[in-house]
C-alpha cells in the first residue's frame, strides 16, 4: 500500500481547491508513524491503522484533531462543500469538540448560517488549537459554544503555526528582559539613546529600498516613528497621512493606487518581476479586510505574530505607489508599542537588525511571495505593464505568517542585543570617559567629545593618524588623558538586567 493523502492535503486534491499547499501536510501509509522535513514542509506519515476514508466529513475531522488550521486551506475548503454535509456532521454529534469547531469555520468563512438550533449549554472549545496554532483574544460564539481566537477576520485572516521556534521566543519573555533592562540605566542615558536609535532607524529603513535619506525625509520619519502610538492602522485617512509624510511630496498619494503594481527590477530593457501585487478592483476590499483583522488583533496572545500578520499583510497589498516598504516597517513599531511589548518612548531599530543581513529579509517575504507566484496568471504586455488573468484575492486574503513570526522574532532580540544594549553600555562608557579628559584638561566641549571617540574606537590610545589633530596637547597631556580613560573604564561590579552582583559592564570596542 503506497502513501495516502488524507486530511487537508486530500480535501485540496478532492475540492479541486487553487491554494498553496499548507505547510503540514499528512499521508496514511504502511510502517510505523514517522515526521520529516520535505522541502521546507512538514510531512507526517500516519500507520495503516489510520486508515484512509473516502468522505469529505472524515477528512475534515482528521484534520481539525491533528493538524494546525491553514486559513487559506479551510476557507476555500468551507467555501467549496456542501453546507450538508455539516450540517450532519453537527446532528451527528451536536455537542462534539470537532463538529462544533467545523460549525463555527464554516460560517465564519462563508458568512452563511446553516439549518442548525444552536448548540446546547457545554464547555466551550477554541476554533484553534494552542496546541497548534497562535490565536487571537478569544470571543465567545453562544451559538456554537467556541471561543473565536482566529488570527483575523473572515475576510483577512492568517495562519500562525505554534512552532518550537516560536515557543521558545515567547518562553524567553523578551518584552520583560527589556523593561528590566530599561530600568538598570539612567532614565537620562536611555533619551539619549532613543534619539540615536530614532536616526539609526530611519536611515537603515531607507537602505533597506536602497534609497538615499535626505535631511527632511529623515525629519519626517522620525517625526512619524514618534507618533506610533497614536497612529490608527484602520483609518485610510491616517495611513493616507502617513504615506504623504514620509515620501516625496511629488509622490504623495490621495488614496489608495487604481493601477497594477508589481515588485521587480528593470534588468536592460526588460522588467524581471519578483512579486505581483493585487489587482486595483480588489485593494479596496483586501484594505478593509486587513484593517478589521489590525482591529481583531489587538491584545493578541502574541505581539509579535500580531506584528507580523499586519506588517506584512500590508506590505504584500502594496497600497501605494511610494513607501509601502517604509510603512510596513512602521507598522512593526506601532503594533509592538500598541500591544505594551516595548516600554513606553522605546524603539527597537528593527530596520538596523535587517540591512545586516538583508538576504534574510528577502527570504523572509518569500516565504509568501513564491508559492502566490505561482498561483497568479498573469503576463507582462508591450507596454511593460503587468496585467493580472486570474483571481487572486483570495492569496492575499490568508496567507501563512509563520516563518515571518519566526524572523520578526529574531530579529528583535538582535536588535536589543546588538543596537539597544549596546548602545546604552556604550553612553554610560563615553560618559565616564568624558568626565576622566574634562577633570584632566578643561577641554572644550567638541574637542572633549572628539578626543574621546578616537580613543574608544582605537581601543584605548589615540592613533598616530588621529594625533595632528591635537596640536595644542603635549605627548605628555594625550598620555595623561590615555591613562585617566583607561583608569575610569575599568569593570566596576554592578547588578546586571538579572541582579547579578558579579557582573560587569560590557564596554564597546574594548
Amino acid at each position: 500500500m503506497a502513501n495516502v493523502p488524507i486530511g487537508q492535503l486530500w480535501l485540496i486534491a478532492h475540492l479541486h481547491l487553487h491554494v498553496p499547499l499548507p505547510a503540514v501536510t499528512s499521508y496514511c501509509g504502511p510502517g510505523a508513524r514517522r515526521t520529516t522535513i520535505e522541502h521546507g514542509r512538514t510531512v507526517i506519515k500516519y500507520s495503516t491503522r489510520c486508515a484512509p476514508w473516502n468522505t469529505i466529513a472524515d477528512h475534515l475531522l482528521f484534520a481539525l484533531k491533528n493538524e494546525p488550521v491553514d486559513s487559506a486551506v479551510m476557507a476555500a475548503i468551507m467555501r467549496a462543500i456542501d453546507p450538508a454535509t455539516i450540517e450532519a456532521m453537527v446532528r451527528a454529534e451536536p455537542i462534539g469538540v470537532f463538529s462544533r469547531r467545523a460549525w463555527f469555520l464554516y460560517e465564519f468563512f462563508t458568512g452563511q448560517t446553516l439549518d442548525l438550533p444552536d448548540c446546547p449549554v457545554v464547555q466551550y472549545t477554541k476554533a484553534l488549537d494552542p496546541k497548534r496554532n497562535v490565536g487571537s483574544a478569544g470571543i465567545n460564539s453562544i451559538r456554537h459554544r467556541v471561543t473565536n481566537n482566529m488570527t483575523g477576520v473572515p475576510d483577512f485572516c492568517v495562519t500562525v503555526r505554534s512552532t518550537a521556534i516560536i515557543r521558545a521566543r515567547q518562553a524567553d519573555a523578551i518584552d520583560k528582559q527589556v523593561r528590566a533592562l530599561v530600568e538598570h540605566y539612567d532614565p537620562a542615558v536611555v533619551t539619549r539613546v532613543m534619539n540615536d536609535l530614532y536616526a539609526r532607524e530611519t536611515q537603515s529603513s531607507f537602505e533597506i529600498e536602497h534609497e538615499r535619506v535626505t535631511g527632511q525625509k529623515a525629519e519626517r520619519f522620525v517625526h512619524a516613528l514618534r507618533q506610533t502610538a497614536s497612529f490608527n492602522p484602520s483609518s485610510d485617512q491616517d495611513l493616507i497621512e502617513l504615506q504623504n509624510q514620509i515620501v516625496d511630496p511629488r509622490y504623495a498619494s490621495g488614496g489608495f493606487r487604481d493601477f497594477q503594481n508589481f515588485v521587480g527590477e528593470t534588468i536592460g530593457y526588460r522588467e524581471k518581476v519578483h512579486f505581483v501585487c493585487p489587482r486595483p478592483q480588489d485593494l479596496q476590499s483586501l484594505m478593509a479586510g486587513w484593517a478589521s483583522m489590525s482591529e481583531r488583533l489587538q491584545d493578541c496572545d502574541d505581539a509579535v505574530a500580531a506584528a507580523a500578520a499586519i506588517a506584512f499583510g500590508f506590505v504584500f497589498l502594496h497600497p501605494f505607489g511610494d513607501g509601502n516598504g517604509r510603512i510596513h516597517r512602521f507598522l512593526i513599531h506601532h503594533v509592538l508599542a500598541r500591544e505594551g511589548f516595548t516600554p513606553p518612548d522605546i524603539l527597537f531599530p528593527i530596520s538596523a537588525a535587517i540591512v545586516r543581513d538583508q538576504k534574510s529579509y528577502d527570504a523572509a517575504l518569500e516565504t509568501f511571495s513564491l508559492p502566490a507566484m505561482h498561483l497568479i496568471d498573469w503576463e507582462m504586455n508591450n507596454a511593460q505593464q503587468v496585467v493580472v488573468n486570474s483571481e487572486t484575492a483570495a492569496l492575499y486574503r490568508y496567507f501563512d505568517a509563520t516563518e515571518l513570526t519566526e524572523y520578526l522574532y529574531g530579529k528583535i532580540a538582535e536588535t536589543i542585543r546588538i543596537d539597544f544594549r549596546e548602545e546604552l553600555d556604550f553612553v554610560v562608557v563615553y560618559d565616564k570617559a568624558y568626565s576622566a579628559v574634562r577633570d584632566v584638561i578643561d577641554m572644550p566641549d567638541r574637542r572633549a567629545s572628539m578626543f574621546v571617540n578616537f580613543v574608544l574606537q582605537n581601543k584605548g590610545s589615540l592613533s598616530k593618524r588621529k594625533r595632528s589633530l591635537f596640536e595644542e596637547l603635549s605627548d605628555e597631556d594625550i598620555h595623561h588623558l590615555e591613562l585617566a580613560i583607561k583608569d575610569a573604564l575599568k569593570p566596576q561590579p554592578v547588578d546586571d538586567v538579572d541582579g547579578d552582583p558579579d557582573a560587569t559592564l560590557p564596554t564597546k570596542g574594548w
